[in-house]
């Protein structure tokens, strides 16, 4: 297994790893908030932070020569299931079809009060 580390995407709030790739060349990112990383401060609004989300995705996948295009299936977190539109329509900006497999689904908390966390699996051919 490879451990995956980007310092362009924010550093992990708990005892995890950003990503991890399998011998297997299967990656699996842990899931990603709205924080930047530059100042390590959550972004405001659904809206910056499922940007922010996606960014930081697309920066740990860069470590290994990835980008969201190698995505296999991705789950979007919400605190409020109402932003489901305002998030599909900036997911819909970075994947490009075919689209990977997704699942969303409303959660009672996110860590750090965040409004939206996005994970992925994906694969290195």
């Amino acid at each position: 297994m490879q451990r995956l580390n980007s310092e362009q995407a924010p550093k992990a709030l708990g005892p995890y790893s950003q990503g991890m790739m399998t011998g297997g060349n299967i990656v699996f990112l842990s899931g990603q908030l709205g924080i930047d990383p530059a100042t390590n401060q959550l972004q405001e609004g659904v809206e910056a932070q499922a940007k922010q989300s996606l960014e930081n995705i697309q920066n740990i996948l860069g470590t290994i020569g990835l980008t969201l295009e190698n995505a296999l299936k991705v789950t979007v977190f919400l605190k409020d299931l109402d932003n489901f539109s305002v998030v599909n329509d900036i997911y819909a900006s970075y994947f490009q079809e075919p689209y990977p497999a997704r699942s969303c689904v409303q959660v009672a908390k996110l860590p750090a009060d965040a409004l939206v966390e996005i994970e992925v699996i994906a694969e290195k051919a």
